[in-house]
């Protein structure tokens, strides 16, 4: 009877050192997950300040023409800091997508030194133009991108 006893306490020894052997094996996959999934998101690209979509060189409310020869249109030239356009100089400030939509707040140093705050809003459309108003929908104008 005690070398039953004996043989069971063995059995249950084995038992929990075979549990702590799977209990080791499953942190040690977990921790080369975990490295994984670090560095798959170093190496992806981040989006930073300096990603917006919508920088680049464009001609307002008609196609931009490839040699430049469309003196008479109004240009338009958006930075990832700076829109500039026949309405003067504007800092962006801020940037919020919705959806395709950008807002972007805005600080426009005008003709003459005025300095207006506001909002102006970009909506990129399926034929690669963008919708661009002003927050008031006072000016509106469909920007067509001029190749690089």
């Amino acid at each position: 009877m005690i070398k039953l006893q004996v043989i069971k306490l063995q059995v249950i020894k084995l038992q929990v050192i075979k549990l702590q052997v799977i209990k080791l094996q499953v942190i040690k996959l977990a921790g080369g997950m975990l490295s994984l999934v670090t560095l798959a998101a170093l190496a992806t690209p981040m989006h930073g300040e300096d990603d917006f979509p919508l920088v680049g060189t464009y001609t307002e409310n008609q196609a931009c023409k490839p040699n430049g020869s469309d003196p008479g249109v109004s240009r338009v030239t958006i930075t990832p800091r700076d829109i500039d356009s026949v309405f003067g100089l504007c800092t962006i400030l801020s940037k919020k997508r919705d959806g395709a939509t950008f807002v972007v707040h805005v600080e426009c140093k005008g003709p003459g030194g005025s300095q207006m705050l506001g909002d102006v809003i970009f909506t990129p459309r399926a034929d690669k133009t963008i919708d661009f108003s002003d927050q008031d929908q006072t000016y509106k104008a469909v920007l067509h991108r001029c190749p690089d």
